[in-house]
């Protein structure tokens, strides 16, 4: 199943599924490219644009998605969140190979880590297009930037 398991000696079930929204977001600004050194501070950087757009979906500085995306969570929840961490400990997070230097979110919360992998929502960057690869990017100030949002959205919220 898609929900996962913690590991393979155990049969889990899965309480709680978070939905899911695809959004494809798209900035255009310019009706071609033009150089940084002709229009830059004149015609608005895509980018620019798009970051400040999704600072209202979720918070930079701690990846927390606005109110509107979020319920309450039950109180079944978050004794669930406190007997898997009783179980699991750092196996939550530790099991994934990430750089030297990175932690993961929530990792001195253990029960904040597994709500927000479980009940929060959550929004991920997955694909990107209008962006050139950066070893051939020139100083062009792009017509238009395009991202696909992913959001994880809580049990029981609408997604409406």
């Amino acid at each position: 199943m898609d929900s996962g398991s913690f590991d393979y000696d155990s049969l889990w079930l899965t309480s709680s599924l978070r939905g899911i929204t695809i959004v494809d977001l798209t900035v255009e600004a310019a009706k071609g490219g033009y150089h940084s050194g002709e229009v830059g501070g004149i015609v608005p950087e895509t980018f620019r644009v798009i970051r400040e757009l999704l600072n209202r979906v979720d918070s930079s500085v701690t990846g927390e998605c606005a109110p509107e995306f979020n319920i309450p969570c039950p109180e079944w929840k978050q004794k669930e969140a406190e007997h898997m961490v009783k179980l699991t400990g750092e196996t939550m997070y530790n099991k994934y190979n990430v750089q030297d230097g990175v932690k993961c979110m929530n990792q001195d919360n253990l029960i904040e880590m597994y709500l927000g992998n479980t009940w929060r929502s959550n929004l991920s960057i997955t694909g990107a297009n209008g962006l050139p690869p950066v070893a051939t990017a020139g100083n062009v100030v792009r017509a238009s930037t395009s991202v696909r949002l992913s959001l994880r959205l809580p049990p029981g919220l609408n997604p409406q």
